[in-house]
């Protein structure tokens, strides 16, 4: 449900559908102290929590998504843990090791806001299932969201702490987060960054982020601090971050390694251990890759034409991409590919400084109803500056 309810930040008007109650779902589970939006979809079962808003409402929200319908992927439950008595240790190739409270992030650095659009790597991963079911689970087209983020930026904390040179072992910045999970025998969800990536600020724009769209982070989000890296996958942005390490090697555990990588079409689950695969540099996701979506008309929605007259139906839909490239331009076919045709683009986002667009933008295109009639399928596709577009056919991987 679409609502005029909401504050603005950063110029950016925050939509706001406040949720308080548990839901019953979660009643029973270790996530029973957390509200949540009842018209998320679960991809998971009742626990973990991951899932994603209806495609419609997500749509109808615009360009700022209510953080009540933000997609969440959780590999466990959220940690409680306490604005007062948090800490984030920040050690290894530092000149001054530090232990960092809320509070001195407040006020010991320059706080930054910027909307960032957030896309976990498996989106739209449902539509490769169905031609082959991989590891991963299946979200539809709505894992992804925008909001207004508040915090510090990475490279200011890290400069605080005298980050050495990378030819003294500083190549790259290990972050881990208060969530202990199963995995790897037991492991708190971790992963890393380059040296570049964290301290270039005109590239990058990495931040520590304590508020989502005007409030305080919520415990599916991170509660009390996450990381948010523009353009890159969620995979990336630790939450409920408690450790930043400077090492001359990337992270080593297991969720690292085993998650977020697009392996060869020939490359099975089982082989992928036996054959080390996931250990292999190359295959590791970052940037988030170029994509688009149609939103309208909905799945299974129904187009009533009186007869004999002539109109048009909007279609609409999102697109995105990657390493903050802008989407240049939009294309929808009704024939299967065989022409195309432009749409209308709206980028809602002011660019930064350097050029980089973060955030997801909208397409519209006015078709008549007869030439809607007559298509067997709608395809769209995105091109960026880069002049990355989508293929025809995706190619399957076992993640």
């Amino acid at each position: 449900m679409a609502t005029s309810h909401g504050v603005t930040v950063g110029g950016y008007f925050c939509p706001q559908v406040p949720i308080t109650k548990v839901d019953e779902k979660d009643e029973k589970t270790p996530d029973d102290w957390i509200p949540r939006h009842p018209e998320l979809i679960r991809l998971t079962g009742r626990h973990p929590f991951n899932c994603e808003p209806p495609l419609k409402e997500l749509a109808n929200h615009g360009f700022i998504t209510p953080t009540s319908l933000h997609y969440v992927r959780n590999h466990g439950p959220p940690p409680k843990l306490a604005w007062d008595t948090h800490r984030i240790r920040i050690g290894g190739a530092v000149n001054n090791p530090v232990e960092l409270s809320m509070n001195d992030l407040l006020t010991n650095f320059e706080r930054v806001t910027m909307p960032v659009t957030l896309v976990c790597a498996g989106n739209r991963r449902k539509e490769q299932n169905m031609h082959k079911q991989g590891i991963g689970f299946s979200w539809g087209a709505a894992g992804l969201s925008t909001s207004v983020w508040t915090g510090v930026r990475l490279r200011d904390v890290l400069d605080h702490c005298g980050i050495k040179s990378w030819s003294d072992g500083a190549k790259h910045v290990c972050m881990g987060g208060a969530d202990y999970l199963p995995g790897g025998g037991g492991s708190y969800y971790a992963t890393s960054i380059t040296r570049h990536v964290a301290m270039d600020w005109d590239s990058h724009n990495v931040i520590l982020a304590w508020e989502q769209n005007g409030e305080k982070l919520t415990p599916d989000h991170g509660y009390p601090i996450r990381v948010v890296i523009p353009g890159y996958i969620g995979g990336r942005m630790i939450k409920w971050l408690t450790d930043i390490t400077v090492s001359e090697q990337e992270d080593s555990s297991h969720y690292h390694y085993h998650d977020n990588r697009v392996l060869p079409p020939g490359i099975d689950a089982d082989r992928a251990i036996a054959e080390r695969w996931w250990y292999k540099p190359e295959y590791i996701i970052n940037d988030l890759n170029i994509n688009s979506a149609i939103t309208s008309p909905g799945h299974d929605e129904v187009v009533t034409v009186q007869p004999g007259r002539v109109g048009t139906y909007k279609c609409k839909g999102y697109a995105y991409s990657g390493g903050g490239r802008k989407v240049t331009r939009v294309e929808l076919s009704f024939d299967e590919g065989v022409t195309w045709e432009l749409c209308t683009l709206t980028h809602p986002e002011q660019p930064t400084p350097a050029g980089k667009h973060w955030c997801w933008c909208f397409w519209e295109f006015d078709v008549e109803f007869m030439c809607l009639l007559r298509s067997k399928q709608m395809m769209v596709r995105a091109w960026d500056t880069g002049l990355n577009t989508q293929p025809m056919n995706f190619t399957w991987n076992v993640m």
